[in-house]
């Protein structure tokens, strides 16, 4: 067992015992379980207000749109050159394996399995999160550390209306709108890709052909986990930011941590989303 020595006040050195391996395991699986119920409380909270916004209507307009600027808007121009890259590269590898097998067909079928139910939302989940995860995380954590969060509830205002909820909305709507504006983009990508590369046609033609091999349920799991993803980013993105103990040391490390849990709750999301529509 690990021993650490140091020097008591009449200069004996005295030996000090680390605990046991199944109590330092049993701490820490003790910590992570209060940290996932205390987040699972704080989810249930502020969805509980966002539902009851339509009755209070105490909801921060300026915060809002300035969460869906941030977010939406600002991504743009990264989110459409990786998307045109990402729609061109598909076509170009998917057009190899059919263009043997004598299948063009299947090009626009496999645009809408690969873009549309998987990697759109993804892609989009994953740039958000860098972006504007980190953003939310780094300012409410800076907040808590300024001690606005305490001000906030000396004046009577509740930081979870003023400060989580507009976040959360503008994220939600964000995401939803950046998975289309994706998607979009991706099909013109493979557009530009199939006339240089392949055979010319028209791009109305092109779009409508993938339209047609699209069905309900890819348009309602792209707008279901869209959504459940804004909400896992939102709401994981101001927990950790408001779990800011008061060091400003400490803001990066929940900024981390936030980036982390987002990934990993969206990967689960996105697994189990899929496997409920092959059901």
């Amino acid at each position: 067992m690990k021993k650490v020595f140091k020097f008591s006040e009449n200069s004996q050195i005295t030996h000090k015992t680390d605990p046991p391996f199944i109590t330092r395991l049993g701490s820490r699986f003790f910590k992570a379980s209060n940290g996932i119920l205390e987040f699972y409380w704080f989810s249930i909270h502020v969805m509980l207000r966002i539902f009851h916004l339509s009755r209070k209507r105490r909801i921060n307009n300026t915060v809002l749109m300035r969460q869906i600027l941030f977010t939406g808007y600002d991504a743009l121009s990264l989110i459409g050159i990786i998307s045109l890259s990402i729609g061109a590269l598909i076509v170009l590898e998917v057009g190899q394996i059919t263009g043997k097998l004598g299948e063009t067909r299947l090009v626009y079928e496999l645009i809408v399995v690969i873009v549309v139910r998987q990697l759109g939302i993804i892609f989009t989940a994953f740039i958000v999160i860098a972006r504007s995860g980190t953003a939310i995380s780094t300012e409410l954590g800076n907040m808590v550390v300024n001690k606005e969060i305490d001000l906030l509830d000396s004046f009577g205002i509740s930081p979870v209306e003023y400060l989580i909820i507009p976040r959360v909305i503008g994220m939600i709507v964000s995401l939803f709108t950046l998975t289309l504006y994706f998607n979009f983009i991706s099909v013109i990508g493979g557009y530009i890709l199939y006339n240089i590369v392949y055979s010319p046609v028209n791009i109305f033609i092109f779009i409508n052909r993938i339209i047609s091999e699209m069905s309900f349920l890819d348009v309602s799991m792209m707008v279901i986990k869209s959504m459940l993803f804004g909400i896992a980013i939102g709401l994981i993105s101001c927990y950790h930011g408001l779990k800011v103990s008061g060091a400003s040391t400490e803001v990066p490390q929940r900024t981390i941590r936030s980036v982390v849990n987002s990934v990993a709750s969206i990967i689960i999301l996105d697994i189990i989303a899929t496997i409920f529509s092959y059901l």
